[in-house]
Formats: structure tokens, sequence, C-alpha cells
């Protein structure tokens, strides 16, 4: 039951406290870790100012500002040592981590404290969904993250997209306190990064895609566009991943130079660069040189996996052969370790941190200096050594965090293995695979944390690409930040109806597990003359 308190006037005649008597906490997602007990709300924000203390968090505020002007309610910024009323942002190193955050509201005003400046973004993404409903909930809101690393893998050597694209994904990840973007930006189809030590990795190697390999429609980003794209994301606290893949995924890139090419097979052609060619290093090297200073992330991802899917070519590859007599080989496993490793002393010279694909576990890196990406989820044994052996290790396993798996027992366009990925197991991940591995604690503490991989094979529209990431993005966000006392899959999906409303209003064509023939299902990309099988194993 609700009962309207009428109280004496606080900020303005319009401003009116309601105290509703329930438990119920504000419709956030992600769920935060404390929530006022009693909703008591009021129906209009404090008037006043955005003020901070430092200059530090002027962005921020111009953030807030903006998000609030959009809404009609038009503040100015400005910086101070204190407030009495409006809205108050501060950080502290008092809290339990750097994205941590604590809100507290009266009728006068509300303060926002962040661990860091990303804590305080946390806390304006928190305010900002509090609000929607016209409502300002009274009391205090104490969060911190789960996992540390909360991602979205995007891939847009498949099918490209755009920067337009892009950056509203970045927005809808900012809304759920998703923290990592990792781009996957070459591949076999395409290389969509400018180089400008080599230019044709793009003017050649940016054309085509998997539904239409012989278009000479040139996609691909240049260097500021690139720019572009890491301010935005930095602007929301996000941190974009580059990842350039080696030495397989490489045909792209040898379409435009064959000189890198270490042969393939029929089905995958130049599939590897060659490994026994001295240039190819000496020009891998100037690649990620350029790749580091358009993206200061401490990682540089060097992909890895797959590697056997072109590797027998180098049995009758003479510089190959010619490395592996110089170097005591017997067989091309080795040269393919040697390559990793030679490359691997490359990035960290470059002074970044290797990230790879868990195939990188196999060459046993140095484990300080390696970040791994468990995704294959019928090998759990590897996630199992990789957090034994102490490597820092993100959690994308196909199921249920590919999101080109389908989402419903109805849905005939996408992958499966024996199963799906519906929006329920994307939500309970990880506690199930955790009560089935048992790692200890020492183990446990080697999660960054999980993200969810879009491989676009099959999503060549941004119309299936909304499709086949919404709402399973949100539930990826709470998966990630949220504490596994705080979920709760029924209240999820309550809290999920605004959330629809939000998708409805940017025109998102997302799946709609409440009636899903609301959205029928978009038809898959396809390629001339080939069935691509659902159950397709990698």
């Amino acid at each position: 039951m609700n009962l309207s308190l009428s109280l004496r006037r606080v900020t303005t005649a319009a401003l009116t406290l309601v105290a509703v008597l329930t438990a119920q906490a504000g419709d956030v997602i992600p769920q935060p870790l404390h929530s006022p007990a009693v909703e008591a709300t009021l129906t209009a924000m404090p008037e006043g100012t955005i003020t901070y203390r430092h200059d530090s968090l002027a962005a921020e505020a111009r953030y807030l500002a903006t998000a609030l002007q959009a809404r009609g309610d038009s503040r100015s910024t400005a910086r101070a040592r204190r407030a009495r009323r409006g809205i108050v942002l501060l950080t502290t190193d008092t809290l339990s981590g750097p994205e941590a955050y604590r809100i507290e509201t009266t009728p006068q005003r509300v303060t926002l404290v962040g661990g860091s400046r990303a804590g305080l973004f946390y806390a304006i993404q928190t305010l900002l969904q509090q609000t929607e409903d016209g409502r300002l909930p009274l009391g205090i809101t104490a969060d911190a993250p789960r996992y540390a690393w909360r991602g979205i893998m995007m891939d847009e050597a498949r099918h490209f997209f755009g920067r337009n694209k892009v950056m509203q994904l970045l927005d809808l990840m900012a809304r759920y306190k998703l923290n990592r973007f990792h781009w996957h930006l070459t591949d076999e189809q395409a290389w969509r990064i400018e180089i400008k030590a080599f230019p044709r990795l793009t003017e050649e190697g940016g054309r085509g895609t998997w539904s239409e390999p012989t278009t000479r429609r040139l996609q691909c980003y240049t260097q500021q566009d690139i720019r572009d794209i890491v301010a935005y994301a930095a602007e929301r606290h996000i941190m974009v991943i580059p990842e350039i893949d080696m030495p397989g995924h490489a045909t792209a890139a040898n379409r435009a130079y064959p000189f890198l090419s270490g042969g393939g097979t029929k089905d995958h052609p130049h599939f590897t660069f060659n490994v026994g060619r001295d240039t190819v290093y000496s020009v891998l090297t100037q690649v990620l040189r350029e790749v580091k200073d358009l993206f200061p992330a401490p990682y540089l991802h060097m992909g890895g996996d797959e590697v056997a899917f072109g590797i027998k070519a180098w049995e009758k590859d003479a510089d190959v052969q010619a490395l592996m007599r110089r170097e005591g080989m017997t067989k091309v496993k080795e040269a393919e370790a040697y390559f990793m490793h030679r490359m691997a002393d490359s990035i960290r010279a470059l002074g970044r941190t290797v990230a790879g694909w868990d195939e990188l576990l196999a060459l046993k890196p140095d484990t300080a200096r390696t970040l791994i990406f468990w995704w294959r989820h019928d090998r759990p044994a590897d996630l199992s050594r990789s957090l034994r052996m102490g490597y820092t290790t993100v959690l994308c396993p196909r199921r249920p965090l590919y999101f080109d798996f389908i989402q419903h027992a109805s849905h005939r366009h996408g992958r499966v293995w024996n199963g799906f990925c519906p929006l329920e197991d994307v939500y309970a991940f990880p506690d199930p695979l955790l009560a089935s591995l048992k790692p200890t604690d020492a183990e446990r503490r080697h999660i960054a944390g999980l993200q969810a991989n879009v491989w676009t094979e099959r999503i060549h529209t941004t119309q299936r690409l909304d499709f086949m990431l919404l709402p399973r993005m949100a539930a990826v966000g709470e998966a990630g930040w949220s504490a596994p006392e705080r979920k709760n899959m029924a209240d999820f999906e309550r809290r999920m109806q605004r959330e629809y409303r939000l998708y409805d209003s940017m025109d998102l064509y997302y799946f709609d597990p409440r009636e899903p023939q609301h959205h029928p299902e978009p038809a898959a990309a396809e390629r001339q003359n080939e069935k691509v099988s659902m159950d397709f194993r990698d």
C-alpha cells in the first residue's frame, strides 16, 4: 500500500515528498548492492547547480548535465568546495574500490560519491535510471562491482557496422556499467584498421565481408575514427582493447601483402602468417606499434586461436622448415609456439600486456604478463588449469556468452551446441559454472570477470545485431556487476519492462522474451551456394 505524505515546501512549490511503504528497490540494472529499505521518493530532482570539488570531475559533471538537459532539466555546472542544495559530485578513497559508489539523497541535495572518476560515473548511471520514471528515491544507495572486467567483444572483421553503431553500443554498455570493449578488427574476411606504414592492409584488405567476400566496397576505420571512438569510450569509462589476430585468421592481411602468407587449406586459403620469415615479424611489430599508439589500454590482444585451420601448410613451406631446422624443432606446433613467444615479447616491449584466447595456455606464457580469455566451454579443464596456474582469466565461454548463438527454441538463424544461449543462462552466469568446477578462493581471485562475444559471420545488419545483443547485454551487465545474493531472475524480468520501452524509443530491434513474435527473428547472413549448419563446431 502507498501512502502520500504532504510536507512543507523544500526547494519549490512543485517539490513534494512521497513515502512508499515497500522494501522494493528502485528499478536499476544492474541491481545495486544496497538500496534504501523503505523507498521514499521525490517527484522532482532538488533544484540547484551540479557542483564538483575538483577540476578532474568536470567531465562527469558535463556528462550528467547533458543527460539531464535531454530530459528538459537544464542545470549549470560549477566547481565549489561545498553546496547545500542541488547535485554534488565527489570522489574518495574510503570506499571499497575505485568503481564503488554511494548516492545520498535528501529533499535538498543529491550527493554522488565515487571511489574514483569511474565510480562516480557509475553513480551517475544509477541516478539517471532511478529518475527515469519521474521519481527520485530518498536515502542511501551503496554499490560496488562483483568483477573488474565486464565486457562486450564486437567482431567487425566478418561484417562491418561503422562508428555510429559502435558509439550507440558504447552508450548502452555505459548504461549497464560494462567497462571493456574488445574490438576484433582483423580476420579472414577483412582488415578494418588503417595502418599508415602498410596502407594496402585497408585499401585491399578492408574490402569484403563473410557474406560478400568479393565486394569491392571499402569498409574500414581510419586512425582518426579510432581515436574518436576510443575517446568516446573513455568519456564513459570504457577501455577499448584491440585484437590483431595472429598467426591464424590472417587471410585479409595476406591478400593485401602476399609475402606475409604462410599458406592454409582449400577451405581456409592463406590462413596463416609465415612464421619462418623475419620480414613478417618486422611488419607485425610495426603494425602493433601503430595500434598501441591508437589505444591507451594496457592490453594488446593477439588472438592465437584456431591456427590448426592452416598450420599443415607449414610442413611444406621452405621458410618454416628452415626455421625448424635452425631451432631444432620437429613439429610445426613448435614453430607456432616460437612465433607466439616472439610476438608476445614484441608486445611487452611496447609496454603492453599480452591478451589472447585460451589456446595460449599450451604455450605456457608468463603468468604475470598474460591475460587469458577462456572461450571453449567444452573444455572446462582448461579454465581450471588457467586459474590453477595463476593466469588472470576472462570468462567468455561459447555457452552462454557467444551471442551468435540463438536465444530461443523457435529461432532458426544462428548457432547451437547441445543447446543455445537464452537470457536466463546469460543472467545466471557464472555461478552454475563455479558451482561445478569448485575453484578455491585463491583460484577465484584470478577471475578478472566476464565478457560476451558477438561474432558476426551470420550477423550482417544493424537490425540483426540489435536482435542478438538485446536484451542479453543487460543480463551480462547484471551478471558481471551484481553480487550473487542480489540477483533474482524474476525481478530482473520485472525491471526489464522499462528497458524494452527504452529500446522502443531508440528504434532498436530487440528480441522480446515476453512475446517472441513481437519482433520476428531476422534472417541471418548467407553465402552463395553454401549451407551453414546451426550446430557448427569450432
